[in-house]
């Protein structure tokens, strides 16, 4: 009798109320496209309502240090597991953790060191750059200084009454301007340029001190300090929220380098004395993968082969998820979600535990079809240690290895949140929902490319591990570059490219600079038109209906969210108690525009508010994210929660109706399911046709087929890519299959033999 975890009214966000059954110790694949109530499912209602049940059963001290989740919209789940949910979240961490640490590698070369390097001097701690024992004083292990030029923001033409101080808070009359007019030491209206010695050194460099004949204004228990010593303090050794706030303006005067004692290996002179065959522990954690994984295959320590088998597998697994060219001591902040979904998964597949219940959130995201195979074999011995596998997927590949699909939908939003169908991956492409119409139609490549006459040329690139390499680009044209994760294409595309041709436009999906306020509605450019409305039907201020004016909560000032900060923990944010999450005050949501209030408003989708409003503008900008595939999202979500594939089609949604522009997307097909991919294709067909040239750096084998041009870098990944492998049509790329891997994976996939 096959075990299952049983769902009974599943109604948390769009889920209509659904029960099922999911077998135990099966590879089970939930589909649907975005928006659809997949996630809700997996993450929100199984994997939160494990996770909660699991924290009660730990003590109060801890439990009071876990970061609380509320009980799902469920009636019950019976049989759950212990979960182990590896998602896309930025691996927790700081400068210090590096991926070396993150998969417990450094911890080995660290007992290593200590036992087989020369000379001795020390045990594992030693080795350790969060240790005192061996972290580099100057630096204190991060490997790097921060230096301040602070006159970035100082205007010697000007006076502090004249704001020669351009940084907030520094402003005339502001509170931290006040500080150096009442101090008595200037004269307000004296130019910077014209301070002596002595006034430079006490506007800058001063230490904390009670002036002696400040201005009757002074604060009695106020200190003086200068603006350097100031700014290091809050800024560059203070609270990290202080340091975000002023983000943007801090760039612009912190520059970083190399420490200049350790040359950024982190270590102390002593610890990087020990060697291994001429390379110390930083220079071994400095190599790839690949590298560090040939350099511990050359040593011969039969007493320690044990160790050196553990790190070697540890390299393998990093390896087998397609992350071989990765250094190990890469920052783990600098990591992309899906690299650092690969490295928790990397971490967990060490363990001897079973009957676990593991949950993934599109493990496929950033790969090589090559990669997305070695990856489905992973969770198939996740599965055959006796353990339940989820996945919330769109890739065609890792779906195929489904033991039960489970697809929500049929649609997004309001119209998703339904059991569409649940059986074997045989009968998916019977079903009516869209994923089994995906799967019921045949493969096809564009046959009749356009042509093209102009061609840009990249010249030499040779940084990182490209190897001089020169290569055309159509102009007009679709060209999508392709290769393994780690060979050099990203590099190309979106480095040498954007040096060589200055107007090509990288749209990435790196976070939108935005106010933590910021939300769909104030991307779009719509907000004062929304307010607009709701002013002119109630007769009252547009102030009224902002986050950050009048209608403002003023618990949490708009946020909606009062947020905890934890020292070793993740930030813990709670709904606000005092509007209950809406960021307005109770009587702003007394004004209603057509029967609804401002936060109702808010809440509808990008769907749901175009049948909603009339008004030109508005329709047009809700039609163009339509056309994108983010139908689904909500008018009031806040920027910084949208995936980076979300934040890449908002980028791009500003960029319909241009002509004459070069664009770089860097896999735009990110978290689309396949039918939201062929929206995509059309929309980019329809750039083009309008006078842009379109570069995509892409792994999805229908947007592959589809190109006008295809360059292919490889032949792998790390210091064995960087090399172009070829260049023309698909039909091209076809006649020659076993020319690179992309070409054998997208053959056998157009011809249905995988």
């Amino acid at each position: 009798m096959i075990k299952t975890i049983n769902i009974y009214g599943a109604r948390q966000n769009n889920l209509k109320n659904i029960s099922l059954q999911i077998p135990k110790n099966q590879i089970v694949v939930f589909t649907g496209v975005s928006g659809s109530g997949k996630s809700s499912l997996v993450f929100e209602t199984i994997g939160a309502e494990a996770q909660r049940q699991i924290n009660e059963t730990y003590d109060t001290f801890t439990r009071n240090r876990l970061q609380s989740a509320p009980q799902a919209e469920v009636d019950r789940i019976e049989n759950l597991n212990v979960p182990v949910i590896i998602d896309q979240k930025p691996l927790s961490g700081s400068i210090r953790s590096t991926v070396a640490t993150a998969t417990d590698i450094y911890a080995s070369l660290r007992l290593l060191f200590s036992r087989v390097g020369t000379p001795f001097v020390g045990y594992s701690q030693v080795f350790s750059f969060n240790h005192p024992s061996g972290m580099c004083l100057r630096c204190e292990g991060t490997g790097f200084e921060q230096t301040l030029n602070i006159y970035k923001i100082l205007d010697q033409n000007k006076s502090l009454n004249e704001g020669a101080i351009s940084f907030p808070t520094y402003q005339p009359n502001a509170w931290r301007w006040l500080r150096y007019a009442d101090s008595g030491y200037f004269d307000l209206d004296k130019k910077l340029k014209d301070y002596s010695t002595k006034e430079w050194d006490i506007l800058l460099n001063a230490k904390q001190h009670k002036p002696k004949n400040p201005t009757a204004q002074w604060k009695k228990t106020a200190l003086y300090e200068g603006l350097i010593t100031r700014f290091e303090r809050n800024f560059m050794k203070g609270q990290a929220q202080e340091r975000n706030r002023y983000k943007a303006r801090l760039d612009d005067i912190i520059e970083v380098k190399a420490c200049s004692e350790c040359h950024g290996q982190r270590l102390n002179t002593k610890s990087l004395s020990c060697t291994i065959q001429g390379l110390n522990i930083a220079q071994c954690t400095a190599l790839s993968v690949t590298k560090l994984h040939d350099f511990i295959g050359t040593m011969n320590a039969p007493k320690y082969q044990i160790l050196l088998d553990e790190i070697v597998h540890k390299l393998d697994m990093l390896d087998l998820v397609g992350l071989s060219y990765l250094s190990l001591d890469r920052t783990s902040n600098t990591l992309s979600g899906g690299e650092g979904q690969r490295i928790k998964m990397v971490k967990h597949l060490g363990n001897s535990l079973v009957d676990l219940l593991y949950i993934f959130d599109e493990p496929s995201v950033g790969l090589h079809p090559r990669d997305v195979e070695n990856i489905a074999h992973m969770i198939e011995k996740i599965r055959d240690k006796g353990n339940t596998v989820l996945l919330v997927e769109h890739d065609p590949e890792l779906i195929k290895i489904a033991d039960q699909v489970i697809d929500i939908g049929p649609k997004s939003g309001v119209h998703g949140g339904q059991l569409v169908y649940q059986g074997n991956f045989a009968g998916l492409a019977l079903s009516q929902g869209v994923t089994g119409q995906y799967f019921s139609q045949p493969r096809h490549f564009k046959k009749q490319a356009r042509t093209f006459q102009q061609v840009m040329t990249v010249k030499d690139a040779n940084i990182f591990n490209l190897k001089n390499i020169t290569v055309d680009i159509p102009i007009h044209c679709l060209t999508v570059v392709t290769g393994v994760a780690g060979s050099g294409k990203s590099t190309l595309m979106t480095q040498v490219l954007p040096q060589q041709y200055p107007h090509a436009k990288v749209i990435d999906q790196s976070a939108i600079m935005a106010s933590v306020r910021s939300n769909l509605l104030t991307f779009l450019d719509l907000s004062d038109d929304v307010r607009k409305l709701f002013a002119e039907q109630n007769q009252v201020s547009m102030k009224l209906f902002s986050y950050n004016s009048e209608g403002a909560c003023p618990h949490c000032h708009g946020l909606g969210i009062e947020k905890i900060e934890l020292a070793f923990l993740d930030n813990i944010e709670l709904t606000c108690e005092v509007c209950q999450g809406t960021g307005y005050k109770k009587e702003v949501l007394e004004y209603m525009y057509q029967g609804k209030n401002i936060t109702q408003v808010l809440a509808m989708t990008v769907s749901e508010a175009q049948h909603f409003f009339t008004q030109d503008k508005i329709q047009q900008k809700l039609q163009r994210l339509i056309r994108l595939g983010l139908d689904y999202l909500a008018l009031g979500q806040r920027l910084n929660t949208f995936s980076g594939g979300e934040r890449q089609r908002l980028k791009l949604s500003k960029e319909l109706g241009q002509r004459d522009h070069i664009l770089v997307l860097d896999e735009p097909s990110t978290g689309l399911h396949p039918s939201d991919t062929e929206k995509l294709l059309q929309l980019l067909n329809y750039i083009v046709d309008e006078g842009n040239t379109l570069i995509l750096i892409e792994h999805n084998l229908d947007l592959i087929a589809q190109a006008d041009w295809v360059i292919d870098i490889g032949p792998d990944a790390g210091e064995q890519g960087g090399q172009v492998m070829f260049v023309g049509t698909v039909q091209m790329l076809l006649e020659k299959p076993q020319i690179s891997l992309t070409a054998t994976y997208l053959s056998h996939y157009l011809m249905g033999n995988k």
